[in-house]
C-alpha cells in the first residue's frame, strides 16, 4: 500500500490497525450483543442533555443552523434509524429461501471511513456509526474541520456507553485534529469502505481513493405547487422544510415552481407565514452577497433570513433602509422571483440558506419542464417535491424526471431522509443514482455496510421450453 506522505502514514495506519483489532473481536459477537452496541451508540446522542450539548457545540463551532432544530434532528433521525434497525438481522444467517436453495449470510465489510459534513456534525456521524456497528464493522470518522469538536464529543459519549457494555472503544474512532485533505485521503485508502457525505469534492475524492465507496449527489431540490394543491397546507409544509435548521439540509427546497393559476394565493400564503418577496434591486444585492466571486459564500450558509438581511443591509448603502425594514420583520424566508437556469442564474442552484427561488409555470407540464432544466444544471438524481391533489402527477414525475424520490404533500427536508409518517428509511445520506454520479439510489442504510455471502444448494431442475421463452415473440413476429 502506498501512502500519501510519511507524516500521515504512521498515525493513520495506527488508527486503522487498532480499528481492525477491535473489529476482529466484534466479529465474534452475537446479534443480541451487536444490537446492544447499536443501542449504546444511539443512546449516546439521544439522551437529552448530551443531545443538547452536541447541538449547542455544533452551532457554536460551525456557525451553521440553529440549536433547537439540531436537537430535533439529532433525536428524530437517530431514533428513527434505531426503529428501522430493530429486529433486522445482520449477523450470521439473515434469510433462507428453500424454494430457491439460497441462504444469505451477513458478513462485515471491515473498517469504514465515514466522511461527514459541517452542516450535520452530530447527526450524520451518529447515523453512519450506528449503521456500521449494525454490520459488525469498526468505523473511523473523518469530519469537516469545523465539525471536529462535535464529532469528538459524540465519540466520547459513545465510548462511555461502550464501557458500560464491554465493547472495545477502538470500534469507533476519530481522525485527529487538525483534519487535512491528506489525512482524510490516507484514511480512505487504508479502510475497506468509504461512505462520504458532504461536498462533491469529498465525494469525488472518495470515488478516486481506490477503496469501494458510497457517495451522495448534489442537492438542489425543487418543489412543484400545482393548481389542485391545498395552498394552506402546501405553504405550511414548505415553510417548515425551508426554515428547518436554516435550510442546511440537502433536502431543503431551493426552488419553488408554482403553476400560474395559484401563484398569487401561494405567495400570499407564504408571506403570511413569514416569507418576504424581494424586489429586483434587492435580488441583485443579495446575489452579490451570496456569490461574491461566483462561489456560495459562508456568510449566508446556514444563517437565518434575518441575519442574511442584516448582512445585505451592511453591504447595500442605497437600499439599507429597505433591508433593515425586512430584518426588523423577523423574516423566515427570503424569496426571489426567478425565470432563468444555469451559471448566469445562481439562484437556480443550491443555496444552503433560507433563500428560495420562485418560478412561475403555465401549467403542470411546464412546471415539470422547469424542474428538468434545473436538474440538468444541478441536483439531478436527488428528489422532487409535489403538492397536488392529482395522484397520477407524482407517477408522471417518477417516470420521467431524473430523481430517486418523489415527495408528495410533505415537508420535503423532513420527509426525504425518512419520517415516522412515510416509509422511507431514516438516513442522512441519500444516493442519487447514476443521474447524480452515484452507484446507489437508496437512502443509505445498514445493508450498505454489509457483505452478503450466498450459499446455494441444488433444487429440482426445471428447464423451460422454447415455447415458454419465445412463444409470444414467435407468435407476433415469426420464427425467422
Amino acid at each position: 500500500m502506498e501512502h500519501s506522505s510519511p507524516e500521515a502514514t504512521g498515525p493513520i495506519a495506527e488508527l486503522v490497525a487498532r480499528a481492525r483489532a477491535a473489529q476482529r473481536i466484534y466479529d465474534t459477537w452475537t446479534q443480541e450483543q451487536v444490537d446492544m452496541a447499536v443501542a449504546a451508540a444511539g443512546w449516546a446522542i439521544i439522551e437529552p442533555k448530551r443531545n443538547r450539548e452536541l447541538a449547542e457545540l455544533a452551532v457554536a463551532d460551525t456557525g451553521i443552523g440553529n440549536v433547537e432544530d439540531k436537537v430535533s434532528k439529532n433525536h428524530r433521525k437517530t431514533f428513527g434509524l434505531l426503529r428501522d434497525l430493530r429486529g433486522a438481522r445482520s449477523v450470521g444467517v439473515i434469510s433462507e429461501d428453500p424454494a430457491r436453495g439460497i441462504v444469505e449470510i451477513a458478513r462485515p465489510v471491515g473498517v469504514v471511513c465515514a466522511v461527514t459534513p459541517s452542516t450535520n456534525p452530530g447527526a450524520t456521524p451518529a447515523n453512519k456509526i450506528i449503521n456500521a456497528l449494525k454490520g459488525r464493522n469498526a468505523v473511523i470518522v473523518a469530519p469537516s474541520p469545523k465539525g471536529w469538536s462535535t464529532a469528538e464529543r459524540l465519540i466520547a459519549f459513545i465510548h462511555a456507553q461502550f464501557d458500560r457494555i464491554g465493547a472495545p472503544r477502538d470500534l469507533v474512532q476519530l481522525l485527529p485534529s487538525p483534519v487535512t485533505k491528506q489525512a482524510t485521503s490516507e484514511l480512505m485508502r487504508l479502510c475497506d469502505l468509504v461512505v462520504a457525505t458532504g461536498s462533491q469534492a469529498n465525494v469525488r475524492a472518495a470515488y478516486a481513493s481506490g477503496t469501494p465507496a458510497f457517495g451522495v449527489g448534489a442537492g438542489n431540490v425543487a418543489s412543484i405547487v400545482d393548481e389542485t394543491a391545498d395552498i394552506a397546507l402546501a405553504a405550511d409544509r414548505i415553510v417548515l422544510s425551508k426554515t428547518f435548521d436554516n435550510a442546511t439540509s440537502c433536502s431543503s427546497e431551493n426552488s419553488l415552481i408554482v403553476v400560474d393559476a395559484v401563484r398569487a394565493p401561494m405567495i400570499a400564503a407564504l408571506e403570511a407565514r413569514g416569507a418576504v418577496m424581494l424586489d429586483a434591486a434587492q435580488k441583485q444585492t443579495l446575489q452579490s452577497l451570496m456569490w461574491p466571486e461566483g462561489k456560495l459564500s459562508a456568510a449566508v450558509i446556514g444563517k437565518s433570513a434575518r441575519e442574511i438581511a442584516e448582512r445585505a443591509a451592511a453591504q447595500d448603502a442605497t437600499g439599507r433602509t429597505g433591508w433593515l425594514a425586512i430584518a426588523e420583520r423577523q423574516p423566515r424566508i427570503l424569496m426571489v422571483p426567478e425565470g432563468g437556469v444555469g451559471h448566469d442564474h445562481p439562484y437556480s442552484g443550491e443555496k444552503l440558506s433560507p433563500v428560495l427561488a420562485v418560478y412561475t409555470a403555465k401549467d403542470f407540464d411546464d412546471a415539470a419542464a422547469i424542474v428538468e432544466r434545473i436538474y440538468d444544471y444541478e441536483g439531478a438524481g436527488h428528489s422532487v417535491g409535489l403538492h397536488s391533489a392529482e395522484p397520477q402527477r407524482a407517477m408522471r414525475l417518477g417516470l420521467t424526471l431524473k430523481v430517486s424520490r418523489v415527495i408528495v404533500d410533505q415537508a420535503h427536508c423532513i420527509a426525504t431522509g425518512g419520517s415516522f409518517n412515510n416509509g422511507l428509511p431514516f438516513s442522512l445520506s441519500m444516493g442519487c443514482g447514476t443521474w447524480g454520479k452515484n452507484n446507489f439510489s437508496d437512502n443509505m442504510n445498514y445493508r450498505h455496510f454489509l457483505n452478503i455471502t450466498r450459499v446455494s444448494r441444488p433444487i429440482p431442475e426445471r428447464v423451460p421450453s422454447q415455447e415458454e421463452i419465445f412463444g409470444e415473440f414467435f407468435a407476433r413476429h415469426g420464427a425467422e
